[in-house]
């Protein structure tokens, strides 16, 4: 049941809408036009500048979103990159290390050859230096050997070896009986 405005307007206060209710038809057709009117501006101007906003937002975080996906290939493409380039850096100093492996290995040989080489020519160079020291020595001794001979022959013969021509035939002879009796033994 809907109570008369008239006797809510007649009991005052004591009604249910207590100081709230109208008093004339008027106020409630105002109250409802004005409600209306506010209620247009609202879904004329507000209600659009809120979805303008809404969709400015929306773009600069959907916008937002695609930067940090492009931002997230773009790293990712570097990254990749950069494994790239890592692999082949290793297989880089693989191959640096493999020919310095190669490259030790023949200047070692080569080094072996030199050395061996060398060794045989002062080896070489000793034995002809010897064998010339001794035949000097030879030569010296036959020297000493025939001047001690002629001496000694000398003496034993009784006559003296001054003729350098028959010193020289004894000396021969003699250090050619040593020899062959060196040879003999």
């Amino acid at each position: 049941m809907v109570p008369n405005i008239g006797v809510l307007l007649e009991g005052g206060l004591s009604g249910p809408l207590g100081p709230l209710a109208p008093h004339y038809w008027s106020e409630i057709i105002t109250g409802i036009i004005l409600m209306l009117i506010i209620f247009l501006i609202m879904w004329k101007v507000v209600v659009p500048a809120f979805e303008k906003m809404y969709e400015e937002r929306s773009n600069k975080i959907e916008g937002g979103m695609q930067r940090a996906a492009a931002a997230e290939a773009k790293a990712e493409a570097a990254l990749a990159e950069y494994n790239d380039q890592l692999a082949a850096a290793r297989e880089e100093a693989a191959r640096i290390r493999e020919d310095a492996k190669n490259q030790s290995a023949t200047i070692l040989a080569e080094a072996r050859d030199k050395a061996s080489k060398e060794s045989l020519r002062i080896l070489e160079a000793g034995r002809a230096q010897l064998e010339a020291e001794r035949g000097q020595l030879v030569q010296e001794l036959r020297g000493e050997v025939g001047g001690m001979a002629t001496t000694l022959a000398g003496k034993i013969v009784g006559e003296s070896l001054t003729d350098d021509e028959r010193a020289m035939r004894t000396i021969d002879r003699f250090l050619a009986d040593l020899e062959s009796a060196g040879q003999a033994r």
